[in-house]
This record gives C-alpha cells, sequence and structure tokens, in this order.
C-alpha cells in the first residue's frame, strides 16, 4: 500500500504544479519577429509554379477543350501581403486541379471514342449508322468515320454494312453555296 500511495502522492503533486508551469510559460514569452522575405519568396516561386503549370495545361488542351487561363488582376498595382499571395496561389491552386479533372475527363472520352471505333471497324453491322467525329478522337481537322450499309437499301436488306471514312472539311465553293 506504501507504493501506491507514494505513486499517487507523486502523480497529484506533478498535476498541482503543471498549472503554475503553464501560467509561468505564458508569461516568458518573447516576441518574435517574422522576415516577411522569405515567405514571400516561397509564395511567388509557388505562384510561379503553379501559373507554368495552368500555361503546359493550357497548352496541352488548346483546340480541344476549354480552359480557362487568365489570372485576374488584383486591383491597383502595388505589393501584395501575404494574405493576398496565399490567396492568390490557393486560387490558382484550384484552378490548375479543375484543369487536370477536365483534361483527365476529356481524356477519357477520346479513349472510349477510339475503343468504339476499333469495335466498329471490327463488325461494322453491330454498329448500324453509328458516326464518330475527330473531334471525339481528339484529332485536329474535319471528318468522321460513320457505319452505313453497301449499295443503300439493298445493302441494308442485305446486311452489308461498311465503316465509310468521311473525306473532311467541306470545300469552301460549297460552303458559300449553302449560305445562298
Amino acid at each position: 500500500m506504501d507504493d501506491r500511495d507514494n505513486a499517487r502522492r507523486v502523480i497529484y503533486t506533478r498535476y498541482q504544479a503543471m498549472p503554475d508551469l503553464l501560467v509561468r510559460d505564458r508569461s516568458l514569452t518573447l516576441p518574435v519577429e517574422v522576415d516577411e522575405r522569405l515567405a514571400r519568396a516561397e509564395l511567388r516561386r509557388q505562384i510561379g509554379r503553379l501559373e507554368q503549370e495552368l500555361a503546359g495545361l493550357f497548352a496541352e488542351a488548346f483546340g480541344r477543350v476549354e480552359l480557362e487561363h487568365r489570372v485576374a488582376a488584383i486591383g491597383t498595382p502595388r505589393v501584395l501581403g501575404l494574405g493576398e499571395l496565399e490567396q492568390l496561389r490557393d486560387d490558382l491552386a484550384e484552378r490548375v486541379a479543375d484543369a487536370r479533372v477536365t483534361l483527365r475527363e476529356q481524356a477519357t472520352r477520346e479513349s472510349e471514342s477510339r475503343e468504339l471505333l476499333q469495335r466498329m471497324l471490327a463488325s461494322p453491322a453491330d454498329y448500324k449508322w453509328v458516326q464518330i467525329s475527330r473531334d471525339d478522337l481528339g484529332l485536329p481537322g474535319c471528318g468522321h468515320w460513320h457505319s452505313r450499309p453497301r449499295l443503300g437499301p439493298l445493302g441494308m436488306l442485305m446486311g452489308w454494312w461498311r465503316v465509310k471514312v468521311s473525306s473532311g472539311c467541306p470545300l469552301a465553293g460549297r460552303l458559300a453555296a449553302v449560305e445562298r
């Protein structure tokens, strides 16, 4: 019993002394000067890296997906405070994340279209009247692939289907005639 009582007394005295230590530590706090130059330099480095990454994502998406790439101006020209730099960095990080998601979704749609085209080329009769454009595949220019019956209505009755590749963009003369 004596060992337990001694242990309890030691614990009790330690807990009694704890508030005194906390109160003493509060009064001993020293004022600390913060050098904002290092924080500003690090934030500017992070903002520059995020702007560069956003520009790269915009270049990758150009012509395929519309991405917001502009950096909004913040009022009049001045040196931004740490809070404003952090806000700018956080906004850029969010825009980069949104751009990555948009590009990932576009890449998924394009790969699904490529797989559909491969299946369509292997078995045109299973994909009657399906049309896939070059834009769906992420390719530049005009044109599309579509499954059509060979020899028109006779081919449709006989089950003769084929995948036809369009010749590309319409001629300018034809477009002018259609506009009139």
